[in-house]
């Protein structure tokens, strides 16, 4: 069934929250070492590799299809009904291949239970800043983040909005907020992020970037 809703024009910003990067990475015992190896691997062995999603259409799988793109490289999708199994999966060496939101693989990167290959951000990870930026190491513009926000109906009051703004605003700004969420490898939008006009510029600035990469690879809604 078609969304029966518009995401820009049919909710009410209030907030950007966090974000937090997306990551390259493999089962530990995949044979490339860095992302140059990995990119050369693929081209070597193209539709062998198996990359695990957390669904068509998600995250994983939208960064992924972008970077097979910027790559000229190819590999099979394998859909999960989640990020936790596709990540064990990935530990258990089941599947090659995740591209990992930052804040759920970040244990089992500290833990080199998986190898990471880059972070597809314009800096380094503040919770990893040993694993390179994609831009580094030969794949530049791939800066895909996973990022939050809060929004309210379409028609809420613009004084509940700016309520609900300042309760944000100051829960973030709260040490004990901050320290667990970082603690996760969330990184908090600064403070001049933390409006709805922010929010609102952000989300259209991430629809007009993605929806031709998701129109053009032919991904749908199922």
């Amino acid at each position: 069934m078609p969304v029966q809703y518009d995401v820009l024009s049919d909710f009410a910003t209030v907030s950007l929250l966090t974000n937090s990067p997306m990551l390259i990475t493999a089962r530990k015992d995949f044979p490339a070492n860095d992302l140059k190896e990995l990119i050369a691997w693929l081209k070597a062995n193209p539709g062998k590799a198996s990359a695990a999603t957390v669904g068509i259409g998600s995250a994983s799988h939208v960064s992924a299809v972008y970077f097979q793109r910027a790559t000229d490289t190819r590999f099979q999708f394998v859909p999960y009904r989640g990020g936790g199994p596709a990540i064990q999966d990935e530990v258990a060496g089941h599947v090659d291949l995740m591209f990992n939101e930052g804040t759920g693989a970040l244990p089992y990167v500290l833990s080199r239970q998986i190898k990471t290959y880059a972070v597809l951000a314009e800096t380094r990870w503040f919770a990893a800043p040993d694993i390179p930026t994609s831009d580094e190491i030969g794949v530049p513009g791939a800066n895909i983040s996973f990022w939050h926000g809060l929004w309210v109906p379409k028609g809420t009051p613009r004084e509940i909005v700016m309520k609900l703004n300042s309760a944000v605003v100051d829960a973030l700004a709260d040490a004990t907020v901050r320290k667990r969420l970082t603690a996760i490898g969330q990184e908090i939008f600064p403070r001049d992020k933390q409006t709805p006009e922010a929010l609102y510029a952000f989300h259209k600035a991430e629809t007009e970037k993605w929806w031709p990469i998701i129109k053009a690879a032919g991904i749908k809604q199922e």
